[in-house]
């Protein structure tokens, strides 16, 4: 697989242009690996994908929800430093094949309500077992109905979802469509020096 380098436009997804809430993960010790991945966190996606998610936004916006963000563009050598930690394909795309987050083409996120609370999805983010599952029915009534709303508005807005894991969406056909990105493809490192 061929990663592109250099410049490409992806769109800064953060506030006040996108109305949501930043919790990037992987700049953080908060993610499975126990430590930070990214050097600082930032949130990218692809102009086609942020255009998706200003639909989602809106969406939400209007049932007085609203989005938190925990990945989005996840430069190939970060999709490398995760698969070395954890290589489980039933969560995590091998780097080889090409993960749409190192695309700029997926995110992982959950909903907040109008005073910033996430809402109860059963699991947090990056729960790597079966409960993770959309359609799991070992978790509450009240955590299935929130991952159905979600699942709900970010179809609607066109995304497509990836069975495993309730937080992660994606283009539809995003490894025949787009690139993978390395590092540099950001104006500003993620990764760091």
């Amino acid at each position: 697989m061929t990663i592109a380098r250099g410049a490409l436009m992806l769109v800064e997804i953060a506030p006040p242009i996108f109305d949501v809430d930043l919790d990037i993960a992987y700049a953080s010790d908060r993610n499975f690996t126990g430590k930070p991945v990214y050097a600082r966190p930032g949130c990218y996606l692809h102009p086609d994908a942020a255009a998706y998610f200003k639909t989602a936004i809106a969406l939400a916006q209007a049932v007085n929800l609203r989005f938190k963000v925990f990945d989005a563009f996840r430069p190939a050598e970060a999709q490398g430093i995760l698969w070395e930690h954890t290589p489980d394909p039933d969560f995590l795309a091998d780097p080889k094949r090409g993960s749409p987050h190192s695309m700029g083409a997926a995110i992982d996120l959950t909903l907040v309500d109008a005073n910033g609370v996430e809402l109860d999805m059963g699991t947090g983010f990056d729960d790597f077992t079966p409960r993770a599952h959309h359609g799991s029915l070992d978790i509450s009534s009240v955590a299935q109905r929130n991952r159905a709303v979600l699942l709900g508005l970010m179809t609607a807005a066109g995304w497509d979802f990836f069975r495993n894991e309730w937080w992660h969406y994606q283009l539809f056909h995003a490894r025949t469509r787009y690139p993978v990105l390395a590092d540099d493809a950001l104006s500003q490192s993620m990764m760091g020096p």
